[in-house]
């Protein structure tokens, strides 16, 4: 009889956890759900191919996901997965680079006829524009042009100061400039 209290009571805190751990899933998906197509433009700015951009973001949600006990708050997510998004960009971006090396090259998909039409001559120069820039200045670009970001969100994304973040958007917007004067 008392191992019988004792399983009951063992139960009920690991329901408990159940419903903490169904609450935090909840969460995500709402997280999922409300910027999923801002994380995989994020990530298309950078890496520069759809198929890519979403399986990088597919890949910050399943990290996550999987570590979402380990979570303090979980409303708190969307930070920690725009960070996760961005390095797994670099991580791309770095695979790339060796395969580069050692003779691999990679080449980003070609514009289709119909993504041309929809985005427009003048946006797909700037998208090109921008891709031609170091991963560090497209990163602080997109994150506070295109995401909003304050300098104090982007640089807890980008893992640096906020003074970096202040000379990196300076530097890339004069490179912006310059590459977009050439192309006019």
């Amino acid at each position: 009889m008392a191992e019988a209290e004792d399983a009951t009571s063992t139960a009920e805190p690991e329901g408990a956890a159940s419903d903490l751990d169904h609450g935090a899933a909840v969460i995500l998906t709402t997280i999922f759900r409300d910027h999923q197509l801002g994380l995989v433009r994020l990530a298309l700015f950078i890496v520069g191919d759809q198929p890519t951009a979403e399986d990088v973001v597919q890949d910050a949600f399943a990290a996550v996901h999987r570590r979402i006990d380990r979570l303090r708050d979980p409303r708190n997510a969307l930070p920690y997965i725009r960070a996760s998004v961005i390095n797994g960009c670099r991580g791309v971006l770095r695979r790339r680079a060796i395969a580069r090396r050692f003779g691999g090259h990679y080449e980003p998909p070609i514009w289709s006829a119909e993504s041309a039409a929809l985005l427009g001559e003048d946006r797909r120069e700037v998208f090109l524009a921008l891709r031609a820039l170091p991963r560090r200045q497209r990163e602080a670009l997109v994150l506070r042009y295109y995401l909003d970001l304050s300098e104090a969100e982007i640089a807890e994304a980008m893992g640096v100061s906020r003074g970096t973040v202040k000379s990196t958007t300076s530097r890339a917007l004069a490179a912006l400039a310059a590459k977009l004067g050439e192309a006019s």
